[in-house]
């Protein structure tokens, strides 16, 4: 179903702080009966591992947090304010907990807003993006200067884990 620059489960097998620049300026596509919409991905947050403070599984294995065990590829969702679905990627070994938040797409910025452009909620907890038949993410040849800085709005994770220099984004043109 997918094009054929589909990125492949070795993609997401990286590093966390590997695969979130590099997901910059791909494209995540979604396909809705016979629609297919193509969006480039312009901004992401890395959160890696039980030792980083904003990162979920820094309260180790639950019900909620076990597909961040998985491989890399798989989809990890999460309803905040009752209301915005956020939408990850895990990457990684298995059992070495990291996901990337897509935090904008072009012409939308804020990870909530994203997911409802995409209508990403529920039942897209555990897939796997990259076999995915209605969700994947496709290389291209787009290379545009990669900015970094805090991520944003994880002031409870402490000092230090609020200020790792983590969000990643390309400017629109």
């Amino acid at each position: 179903m997918a094009g054929s620059n589909r990125l492949s489960q070795s993609f997401f097998c990286r590093d966390v702080l590997t695969v979130a620049p590099d997901l910059l300026g791909k494209y995540i596509v979604i396909k809705n009966g016979n629609a297919i919409n193509r969006f480039m991905i312009t901004e992401v947050e890395a959160y890696r591992g039980e030792e980083d403070l904003a990162c979920h599984a820094s309260r180790g294995r639950t019900e909620r947090t076990r597909v961040l065990y998985s491989q890399g590829g798989a989809i990890y969702v999460y309803l905040i304010y009752g209301m915005y679905w956020m939408f990850n990627i895990v990457t990684g070994e298995q059992d070495n907990p990291q996901a990337v938040l897509l935090r904008g797409i072009e012409s939308v910025s804020g990870p909530g807003r994203v997911s409802k452009k995409l209508n990403i909620n529920k039942s897209y907890y555990g897939e796997d993006i990259t076999q995915s038949a209605r969700i994947w993410i496709e290389d291209s040849d787009v290379r545009r200067k990669i900015f970094t800085g805090p991520r944003i709005g994880i002031d409870y994770a402490g000092p230090y884990w609020s200020k790792m220099p983590w969000r990643y984004w390309i400017e629109n043109e």
